[in-house]
């Protein structure tokens, strides 16, 4: 079949009256989350693991979904209007949308805003179902050798991008690595590290984990800071842009489209580095310069377009590669799972409505957004006046509800305090909780595929390096492991230095 009628089959699954509301629902929940700072996709998807369970396959997934790249939408509304960033994407919204909004078109920024993300998400969207056959075509090459050598590349290079460094990003993912080796071991069955523990024979559930860590953490973190200043919004003026806006606006969508799409594809480098190097870009490129920072608009619509290529394309290597390259992708893949579906390069074949439809309702839900975002703006900027410890207790009575019923255990309420407890120390020691988790997904997959290899090849490591993409791999991993080592070095010796 070619790519137009699959998409015809993606559609009418999306169209369906169940998946169109899961949809809505999950496009406006992540527009709610995107407003409210310091919640964020990762934390609510993690949460609606445990009820999405419940859900057929396709509206769990594009529910999941949605929330998503949703929530790149909301964040750049508070960024513009109050100058707090509602996610870390759409921090450099801040430095031109809120002196746009201060000047009194804040309804210019939000549209130009509203419209280049349609625009990037579109593109996104369509690269993915451009992209997906030839990259599914080319991952069925792929041997045991070769994934493990894919998932040894985009641990490295997640973990070494990461903020905190080289050595703490390896150090957190190491340790997801071991806690995700509980349970039978993939090749002889013996049960490891149960600890006595029934429960743990199949291994930690990922969802009371993923719970614990983000949501649980989120909030022992939180519950001692000051309550933050719900600063007065601005006055949001004429909607619409003025032709000088567009003049200005479209080549900056293009470009950040482009930086976007590329940027999201890579493990690690996520839509936060796409928004910063779009902006980066604009202000390199311009005539004028000295405009950015005072109320310039391509600064706002390229990081705002180049955040929602991002999400779009960072759907790429988890589909089809079963790679996540970002915490959320890791949740989602997590998801997956949970529903018995391993994403990879026979997703296509083996769950084609699914691929094609959780493809089509992107394009339902980048439209959904649209209409959503500019009438609904008066709602998200109250959602900032909600005190934040009240969300605590929903959140800790939802979270709590959520992973007992999926198991109907209280061990799994023990896993969600003991995960929560782990994060937060995380957190203070300066280690990712976003590395950690994807250690834990990586891990056992990486195990599964090198003791395959060695098990083919009797025993001889040089299969990793005999074979061509397995040997391209490796060496990626290694350069981008060096060159974070000798900056890591470099850095130690300017400040020796300097003191």
């Amino acid at each position: 079949m070619d790519v137009v009628s699959l998409l015809a089959t993606g559609l009418q699954v999306a169209l369906n009256p169940v998946n169109l509301l899961y949809c809505l629902i999950g496009v406006s929940l992540g527009t709610a989350i995107g407003v409210l700072p310091g919640v964020g996709p990762v934390i609510t998807i993690a949460l609606l693991l445990p009820l999405s369970f419940g859900l057929p396959v396709e509206s769990s997934i594009i529910l999941l979904a949605g929330i998503y790249y949703g929530a790149s939408y909301g964040g750049s509304t508070t960024s513009i209007l109050v100058n707090l960033p509602g996610e870390a994407s759409s921090a450099v919204t801040c430095i031109d949308g809120h002196q746009m909004a201060k000047k009194g078109r804040a309804g210019a920024a939000l549209a130009v805003a509203a419209l280049g993300s349609f625009f990037a998400g579109t593109v996104g969207t369509l690269l993915i179902a451009l992209a997906g056959p030839p990259l599914a075509a080319i991952a069925m090459r792929f041997g045991a050798a070769e994934y493990a050598a894919l998932v040894f590349a985009a641990l490295l290079m997640v973990a070494t991008m990461t903020r905190g460094g080289a050595v703490k990003g390896i150090g957190a993912a190491l340790l997801g690595i071991i806690f995700g080796l509980a349970g039978a071991d993939v090749m002889t069955g013996v049960f490891r590290f149960t600890f006595g523990a029934p429960e743990l024979r199949d291994g930690i559930d990922f969802a009371a984990l993923a719970v614990g860590l983000f949501a649980i953490a989120e909030i022992i973190d939180n519950i001692s800071s000051p309550s933050r200043d719900n600063s007065s919004t601005s006055a949001i003026g004429r909607l619409w842009p003025t032709k000088d806006d567009f003049r200005k606006a479209w080549p900056a969508v293009l470009r950040g489209t482009g930086i976007g799409a590329l940027l999201g594809v890579l493990p690690g480098a996520g839509v936060a580095m796409s928004s910063f190097s779009a902006y980066m870009v604009e202000k390199n490129v311009a005539k004028e310069p000295e405009r950015f920072g005072e109320g310039a608009i391509e600064g706002v619509a390229a990081p705002e377009s180049a955040n929602n290529a991002a999400a779009q394309t960072g759907f790429i290597p988890t589909l089809l590669l079963g790679i996540p390259g970002s915490p959320v992708m890791a949740l989602l893949l997590g998801a997956f799972m949970i529903h018995g579906v391993a994403p990879g390069p026979r997703m296509m074949s083996e769950h084609a409505p699914l691929f094609w439809g959780l493809i089509a309702s992107m394009w339902i839900g980048n439209l959904f957004l649209v209409l959503l975002n500019l009438p609904l703006i008066g709602l998200w900027v109250r959602l900032l006046k909600v005190p934040y410890h009240w969300l605590y207790v929903f959140v800790l009575a939802f979270a709590c509800v959520g992973v007992f019923t999926m198991g109907s255990s209280a061990f799994q309420v023990y896993v969600l305090i003991f995960f929560g407890l782990l994060g937060y120390l995380l957190k203070a020691a300066g280690l990712s909780p976003a590395l950690f988790i994807l250690g834990f997904i990586l891990g056992p997959m990486f195990e599964e595929n090198f003791r395959r290899a060695m098990a083919v090849s009797h025993g001889d490591p040089l299969v990793f390096f005999q074979r061509p993409i397995s040997l391209i791999f490796i060496l990626l991993g290694l350069a981008i492991l060096a060159l974070a080592t000798t900056s890591f070095v470099r850095r130690g010796r300017e400040e020796a230095a300097e003191g």
